[in-house]
């Protein structure tokens, strides 16, 4: 068992009553819980289906030397990125297509 982290912006009802299930909600789209691997792991099969227009954000302990891990699905410009064995974020460009 680990402590998982979900956190949502943008998701369908739906997805979010998933959530609400396994997980307990302590602000709007935030999830936290106690969860085995195999929990998560369906939670997360569960979020990449269910997301639509919106974005997930998965973050749960580990024995790594930061002592977490997370991923990441839907639109959004934060992306995780390895360097170097340690998982960082990155902002993609901002969308200047919508100005003149």
């Amino acid at each position: 068992m680990s402590m998982l982290v979900v956190v949502t912006e943008n998701v369908p009802p739906r997805l979010r009553g998933r959530l609400a299930v396994w997980l307990l909600e302590i602000r709007a789209g935030v999830y936290v819980g106690d969860v085995s691997k195999r929990i998560r792991e369906m939670i997360w099969e569960q979020a990449k289906e269910l997301v639509e227009e919106g974005n997930v954000a998965f973050c749960w302990a580990t024995n790594t030397e930061s002592g977490f891990d997370f991923q990441t699905c839907g639109q959004n410009r934060r992306i995780p990125v390895d360097h170097d064995g340690l998982r960082l974020v990155s902002f993609l460009p901002v969308d200047d297509s919508s100005t003149p």
